[in-house]
């Protein structure tokens, strides 16, 4: 599988599992949602929150890439969020529309990489300011990581809440070569 390829498969998982996220917890009374579970960004809706915030932050970012590309010229209309704790979204449908309308932006994105856009490097500031240069492909993995990592997390919430997310394995989205 050529990176490229990864990419949009991590895309797809990516826009499949939010949407299991988003379903699951949309069963929930919105006390349950906002209700201070003592996790890292308190909430469900906290954290799903992050996971917007932290997405529009790296893709402003990959938008500075010297290949600019077109997929991300919607982002120029998104203010950049203040930090990666505040609630973007107070209300979990809202929250839902911006996710829906990012995730296909991810993999609209993600098809239009080519495998020499991945080793460049990208020069950015992180939210301290300070000035970075990482590999661009490293940080796509990362991107993707991070999602995995917080998507991780409100499925533990949803389920300390009594609600079953169903299976979550990347595995189930990998084409069979039988």
């Amino acid at each position: 599988m050529q990176r490229t390829e990864h990419l949009c498969l991590m895309a797809r998982y990516n826009q499949w599992m939010n949407a299991k996220l988003y379903h699951a917890a949309m069963t929930l009374p919105e006390a349950q949602i906002v209700l201070d579970r003592q996790a890292f960004f308190r909430s469900i809706l906290g954290t799903l929150n992050h996971l917007l915030a932290g997405d529009t932050i790296w893709l402003k970012r990959f938008a500075q890439h010297p290949a600019r590309f077109a997929a991300l010229a919607p982002l120029q209309q998104v203010a950049l969020p203040r930090d990666l704790k505040s609630l973007l979204f107070p209300n979990l449908n809202r929250l839902w529309q911006q996710r829906q309308w990012l995730d296909q932006l991810i993999l609209d994105f993600s098809q239009s990489l080519s495998e020499a856009d991945l080793d460049s490097s990208l020069h950015y500031a992180n939210t301290k300011g300070v000035a970075a240069e990482r590999n661009f492909h490293a940080l796509l993995v990362h991107f993707f990581n991070h999602q995995t990592h917080h998507r991780g997390q409100a499925s533990t919430l949803l389920t300390q809440a009594g609600v079953d997310v169903g299976d979550t394995d990347l595995l189930l989205l990998i084409p069979s070569e039988i």
